[in-house]
């Protein structure tokens, strides 16, 4: 068995090779492996919001943040995805974590 790493792997030869959707299926077969896999959680958030899978995309990406709660990017992520979501309240809150995260006031 395969795994969540090597799964993730594949998945992101699949997504360089522009097959979007197989990737996606790589991808959640990896946390199949490992549900608490960063990369992958990551991953699926930028694929799934290119595919227009809005709140999958945002639901991967919160589940970022929830795994890695003290890393700026992680919200900074969160922020564009719902960004490009037209989830805008959304994004400016989660910048603003981001930026309390970097030691920097919110605008």
């Amino acid at each position: 068995m395969s795994t969540a790493m090597e799964l993730y792997d594949e998945a992101t030869k699949l997504k360089g090779a522009g097959k979007l959707a197989e990737a996606v299926e790589k991808l959640q077969a990896a946390l199949q492996v490992d549900p608490g896999h960063v990369l992958t959680h990551s991953a699926l958030g930028v694929i799934l919001q290119k595919l227009g899978r809005n709140e999958e995309a945002i639901t991967h990406a919160k589940k970022v943040c929830e795994l890695e709660p003290n890393d700026a990017f992680s919200f900074t992520q969160l922020s564009v995805i719902c960004q490009r979501c037209g989830k805008i309240p959304e994004a400016e809150a989660a910048m603003a974590q981001a930026h309390v995260l970097q030691g920097r006031r919110p605008h």
